[in-house]
């Protein structure tokens, strides 16, 4: 059964129900998810005069036989929490002779002793918060690799208990990255104070958007946005986001992890 579809300037659809069964059955569900999740997508980014925006399919603790069947119905961009688990999927997929994806998001927390792994492992870090982390990055590049997508982690809302640079680090942040060739200063991520409203998140998508206009104005090479997940990406793209991160809406309720 498919979820009921919300307005598009409203908020987004909420968590269905996790696939249950196998083989085509499961390809079905994640079919009509992702066709439905990308009917909201495109309706909200008609409806504010801007392009689609990158949907990131937000696979955390989600099987990589998952990945891989979402990934052969289109869906080019992943993202995952945490560097070992997203290694210990490469592995599988890559025993198992599947693709991999065409770029692979780290949207968690990063810490120091992860950067190694993660500047080999991953297209885009969306969680850059501290010029240290940048330093790592950038030292531990693969030479063989393009530069490694960088969006900076803004704490929008200045809650003491998320992760995330304050707005007005954002410049001298920004600078550290466009100083290693190794990185590619592409934006800004953030991540709302929940509410359950997701309507109340709007004020931190503009001011977020404010942010970026900056940054844009700063750095050429600025060109995402990312912030908006599964009950709210379409507020958020009414708002300016370029990039969502999309999990539930499309995988269902997330497993507990082990």
């Amino acid at each position: 059964m498919r979820c009921g579809r919300a307005d598009p300037l409203r908020g987004s659809i909420g968590p269905r129900s996790a696939p249950a069964t196998a083989g085509s059955e499961v390809t079905d569900v994640l079919a009509d998810a992702l066709r439905e999740v990308s009917e909201i997508l495109y309706s909200a980014a008609s409806a504010a005069g801007q392009p689609a925006p990158v949907l990131v399919a937000v696979s955390k603790l989600q099987p990589a036989t998952a990945i891989a069947e979402l990934a052969a119905l289109g869906q080019r961009d992943f993202g995952e929490n945490y560097v070992q688990e997203a290694l210990r999927k490469r592995q599988e997929l890559d025993a198992a002779g599947l693709p991999r994806p065409k770029a692979w998001h780290l949207i968690g927390h990063l810490q120091s002793n992860k950067a190694r792994e993660a500047a080999a492992l991953f297209d885009w870090v969306q969680t850059v918060d501290r010029p240290s982390i940048v330093d790592a990055l950038a030292r531990q590049r693969p030479a063989d690799r393009p530069p490694l997508n960088v969006l900076l982690q803004v704490n929008i809302d200045d809650e003491t208990s998320k992760h995330g640079c304050r707005p007005d680090d954002v410049p001298a942040l920004a600078a550290a990255v466009v100083a290693h060739p190794q990185l590619a200063l592409r934006g800004l991520m953030i991540i709302p104070t929940p509410h359950p409203d997701p309507e109340a998140r709007r004020p931190a998508f503009r001011a977020a958007k404010r942010l970026f206009d900056a940054l844009h104005a700063a750095h050429g090479s600025v060109d995402t946005l990312s912030m908006g997940m599964s009950d709210d990406f379409a507020i958020a793209i009414a708002e300016g986001a370029t990039m969502v991160r999309v999990g539930s809406a499309l995988f269902g309720a997330r497993p507990s992890r082990a």
